[in-house]
């Protein structure tokens, strides 16, 4: 599908496309960058480029297709090294969970005749660094792009088929929407996910290694969502924030009436919103989003299965993207 294809970031998403990218053959030549000597020289020992450099504008001489895989906060100061370097052509694009304030920033730097297609893969994992990548991630997972009109739509097509080709549903939207339902279906649950964890973080040590001893399935897996990449998550809710804080109020607002009806021991409310809830849970298996398997998945009655950690949650069970964007 493209000649060569530069990878800025080599993380689990961007490892990911690159393990996938060789399995099918979709580009000629891969050339990968990162900032880090020692992730640059994992990325080689694995085998996932054909070229590999600290320089980021030597890297993205004559691709065809450039994808930033990196943290959305550091996004920037990529461009401003590579955006006299990209050919005229060239289809730039990213995996980030936020493309609002992407587009805003990046616009302006992005040469004329360069097509600039923001994208989010809707796929990740809690673990980070090149050798979490499988080939296999994208498979069944949405991927977005959130183009602007006026941007070629054969290029738009062909990043189309591209993801296509990873295995990935392909939705094309706006910007402002995609933020919209991401912070709800991802950036808040992350958000809360880190607060619960932080809570037991904060308890007094004999309480906290109760917690941790007895940890049921709800609270445990939790702390895999609040496993990923900090860094990157830090990022998204600093360029996300609105969405987030609206998304974030609807919840307080909601929260609050649960609240009372537990105070009052309202059973008839509660039960009500718990049923509502659960026809949810049941859309999204319906969906394709989610295993129909008893208990997450997970492996019951055989060998393997006693010795399966507790928080190896089913693979399909998606939060967003790039070490885990969406883990």
């Amino acid at each position: 599908m493209f000649e060569k294809l530069t990878l800025i970031g080599i993380g689990l998403i961007g490892s990911s496309i690159a393990r996938a990218v060789k399995l099918k053959g979709l580009a000629k030549t891969i050339a990968i960058t990162t900032r880090k000597s020692a992730t640059l020289e994992e990325a080689r020992a694995l085998g996932l480029g054909d070229s590999y450099t600290l320089d980021a504008a030597e890297a993205v001489e004559g691709a065809d297709l450039v994808i930033l895989c990196t943290p959305v906060g550091v996004y920037a100061e990529v461009m401003q090294q590579i955006s006299g370097h990209l050919a005229p052509g060239a289809i730039l694009s990213d995996v980030g969970s936020v493309k609002g304030q992407v587009m805003k920033a990046l616009e302006p730097m992005v040469p004329a005749g360069v097509h600039f297609i923001p994208g989010h893969p809707i796929a990740g994992t809690e673990h980070s660094g090149p050798s979490a990548g499988f080939p296999d991630l994208f498979v069944g997972r949405w991927c977005v792009l959130t183009p602007k009109p006026e941007v070629d739509a054969v290029a738009v097509d062909r990043l189309v088929s591209f993801w296509g080709a990873l295995g990935s549903n392909v939705e094309v939207m706006d910007a402002a929407h995609h933020d919209l339902v991401l912070a709800i279906t991802s950036h808040v649950p992350h958000l809360i996910a880190y607060n619960i964890v932080g809570t037991v973080a904060d308890l007094e040590a004999a309480t906290q290694s109760e917690v941790i001893k007895f940890s049921a399935s709800g609270f445990r897996d939790f702390t895999r969502i609040a496993a990923s990449d900090p860094v990157m998550w830090r990022d998204v809710f600093l360029t996300n924030r609105e969405a987030v804080l609206e998304m974030l109020g609807r919840f307080l607002e909601d929260l609050s009436s649960l609240q009372r009806m537990v105070r009052v021991g309202d059973g008839e409310g509660m039960q009500a919103l718990f049923t509502r809830t659960r026809a949810i849970r049941r859309s999204i298996i319906t969906a394709g989003q989610e295993t129909a398997a008893p208990d997450f998945g997970r492996p019951h009655g055989t060998p393997e299965a006693a010795v399966v950690p507790p928080t190896d949650v089913s693979p399909v069970m998606v939060r967003e993207h790039g070490g885990g964007e969406d883990a």
